[in-house]
């Protein structure tokens, strides 16, 4: 019975500091909007200058997005959203700050009073905001002002959370780009991808036909010019025409591997021999750095989608092990609904780019071929997480 109560009364205290946590989080957003928005009022005629109004509301969409825990994603410029985001800055963010600056002032208020007449007593009472009672005595001290203290304390965990959320929301809804907006910025999305797709299209196409031609053609016209030499010395030269043939069937056997390696870069037969989870387990076997593998149910899964989650793994570890100086890595790959997501991790220095051209860049543009999405996050000393979702419909 000690044990249920005990973690009853655990599970009460965790839930009274989360809340007095968000609700700090919230004050700290309340008050910083109450400061932006009273420069807004003033720098009125400064922040109407186009170049200085867009950055300004997308720095406050960018908070906004933080405090609900929305990723905020790029969006079109428009004049009259920002100008209109100003006038609502002002109106409703004055307000809701002024709200919180009354409460959290306040507290600290009746702190400072309560701590400064114990420390100070004097003869004169000290006056408490709120219900303004006096201080005169320990016993007003001890219950008066703790009474108000918990009171505002409340208040502020149940009215700020929600006040700091619909202002947030209210941001976001008025920066939000219109339906036509994201339509045109969507056909802009798709041609930039539609050009990467092709001009990717005729590189890989160009790489198979160089290497075809440089390599597997040209052990083919040497096999040719060797039988055609055996069929001719074969009558008068059996020895000489039987090596002939020994060497065609080295070369046939090496061309045969060229053409493998050739096959496989443009789908592995792994894939089509063990699915992408024995082809990543595998794959993790065989990469430079020790690798953990972690694969949720993935069901049925396009082998386009297949194809490109291999790579775009294949493609990562081999970064990882050529770059990062990582100890360990780690790749994890689950199906939420039609999206399939692909997470690989390392401890290592950190620093990756995608816009310097390297093989991030190729993953991107195979991910983008499917109308998918690469994401890295690896700040200097690391650690560094790439992210790839694809969609399977």
């Amino acid at each position: 019975m000690h044990g249920v109560y005990g973690k009853a009364r655990a599970r009460l205290l965790q839930a009274l500091v989360q809340s007095l946590i968000r609700a700090g989080r919230s004050g700290r957003y309340l008050l910083g909007t109450l400061m932006t928005a009273t420069v807004t009022l003033v720098a009125a005629p400064l922040l109407c200058v186009p170049s200085l109004a867009a950055p300004w509301a997308e720095r406050h969409r960018r908070r906004a997005g933080a405090l609900l825990g929305r990723p905020v994603e790029p969006r079109p410029r428009s004049l009259r959203r920002d100008f209109g985001w100003l006038v609502t800055q002002v109106a409703t963010g004055m307000p809701a700050g002024v709200l919180a600056l009354l409460c959290l002032g306040n507290l600290l208020l009746i702190l400072g009073i309560t701590v400064g007449w114990w420390a100070f007593p004097t003869s004169d009472p000290a006056r408490l905001p709120l219900l303004g009672v006096r201080i005169d005595s320990w016993a007003l001290a001890l219950t008066i002002s703790l009474a108000q203290f918990l009171l505002l304390a409340a208040l502020a965990t149940i009215a700020l959370p929600p006040l700091a959320r619909a202002h947030a929301r209210c941001c976001l809804a008025v920066l939000a780009p219109t339906p036509a907006e994201q339509l045109v910025a969507r056909v802009t999305e798709l041609t930039r991808t539609r050009t990467d797709v092709l001009q990717a299209h005729g590189a890989e196409l160009r790489r198979i036909e160089r290497d075809l031609h440089d390599g597997t053609q040209a052990r083919l016209v040497a096999i040719a010019m060797r039988l055609a030499v055996a069929r001719e010395s074969l009558p008068d030269d059996p020895d000489t025409a039987a090596a002939l043939v020994q060497q065609t069937q080295a070369e046939t056997e090496e061309a045969m591997t060229e053409l493998r390696s050739v096959i496989r870069t443009i789908y592995p037969p792994i894939l089509a021999d063990q699915g992408l989870v024995g082809a990543l387990h595998t794959l993790a076997t065989r990469a430079g750095v020790p690798t953990r593998i972690d694969i949720g149910r993935l069901g049925e899964v396009p082998a386009a989608v297949e194809a490109v989650a291999y790579f775009a793994v294949t493609e990562a570890l081999a970064n990882i092990a050529r770059h990062s100086r990582a100890t360990k890595a780690a790749v994890h790959v689950t199906l939420n609904g039609a999206m399939l997501s692909a997470e690989i991790t390392d401890d290592g220095t950190g620093g990756a780019d995608a816009s310097r051209g390297s093989g991030l860049d190729g993953i991107r543009r195979r991910a983008a071929a499917l109308d998918g999405t690469m994401k890295i996050s690896s700040p200097p000393g690391g650690p560094t997480t790439i992210t790839v979702e694809l969609p399977c419909v």
